[in-house]
C-alpha cells in the first residue's frame, strides 16, 4: 500500500525515527515541528493519514484537529500522546481524532494502525462538500449553490453517505445498511427515497449531481443523470 502521510511532532529524535521506519515500509512522510506548520501542510496537501502529537508548540493537537474537521478535512488522524487517561481520549475523539497511540509505542503497531486508518476517510469530519453541494453536520443544514435544501431524515442519511464517498460509487447495499441497518427494507424503498433525494439535490439546477450507476449503485458526480422522473 503506497501512502502519503503527515507527521506533526516536535520531538525531533522521535520524528526522525518514525520517518526512517515509515520510509523503509514504502510510506512517504512529510514532517512539521509545530502545530501551525502542520495545519498549513494539512490544508495544502492531501494525505492518507495524519500522525498528530497531542502536545505541540504554537497550536496544540486538539485545536489543530478541530480546525481540520471544521474546514471539512476528512483525513484520518492518529493522535500520539503520552497521556493514557480516558478524559484526554474523550476530548480527542470529540475534536475529531480517529484513533490514539500512547507513547512509548512499538513502530510495528504504529504501522498497523496507520495502514488500517488509510483504508478509509475519516467519519469525524463535520462539514462535507462536493461541487456546490455542502452539508453541515452540526447545524443540520444542507445547501447547494447557497440555497438551503429540505431533506427527510432518510434523505439526510443517504446524502451524508454519498458525500463521504464522493465522487466514488456507493453500492445499494451500503446505502441500505447506512439507513436501515440489518433490517433491510422492501426492494422499492431505496428507489423511492433516491427519487426524492434527486429532486431535492438536482431540481431547479442546470447541472445534475446525483448519478445512478447501473448494476453498482449511486454516486455524486458532476456528470450526473438527467432530471428525476417518477420512480
Amino acid at each position: 500500500m503506497k501512502l502519503d502521510m503527515l507527521l506533526i511532532e516536535d520531538d525531533q529524535d522521535l520524528a526522525a525515527t518514525v520517518i526512517q521506519f515509515l520510509n523503509m515500509e514504502g510510506i512517504r512522510c512529510d514532517h512539521a515541528g509545530n502545530g501551525l506548520q502542520g495545519l498549513t501542510l494539512a490544508s495544502q496537501h492531501r494525505y492518507d493519514v495524519i500522525l498528530l502529537d497531542l502536545n505541540l508548540p504554537r497550536l496544540d493537537g486538539i485545536s489543530l484537529c478541530q480546525r481540520l474537521r471544521q474546514a471539512g478535512n476528512d483525513t484520518p488522524v492518529l493522535m500520539l500522546t503520552a497521556r493514557d487517561q480516558l478524559a484526554d481520549k474523550l476530548e480527542g475523539f470529540s475534536a475529531g481524532t480517529d484513533d490514539f497511540l500512547v507513547k512509548p509505542f512499538e513502530l510495528q503497531e504504529l504501522l498497523v494502525r496507520v495502514q488500517a486508518l488509510a483504508r478509509r476517510r475519516s467519519g469525524q469530519v463535520r462539514l462535507l462538500h462536493y461541487a456546490d453541494l455542502s452539508m453541515d453536520i452540526d447545524r443540520r443544514q444542507v445547501s447547494r449553490a447557497g440555497h438551503t435544501l429540505k431533506l427527510s431524515p432518510t434523505g439526510w442519511r443517504l446524502l451524508e453517505t454519498l458525500l463521504r464517498q464522493a465522487p466514488a460509487v456507493v453500492s445499494r447495499q451500503a446505502l441500505e445498511e447506512a439507513v436501515w441497518g440489518d433490517e433491510l427494507p422492501d426492494s422499492n424503498s431505496l428507489k423511492v427515497h433516491m427519487f426524492h433525494l434527486r429532486k431535492a439535490v438536482d431540481g431547479g439546477f442546470a447541472v445534475s449531481l446525483l448519478r445512478t450507476v447501473p448494476g453498482h449503485g449511486f454516486a455524486l458526480n458532476e456528470g450526473g443523470d438527467e432530471k428525476p422522473t417518477q420512480p
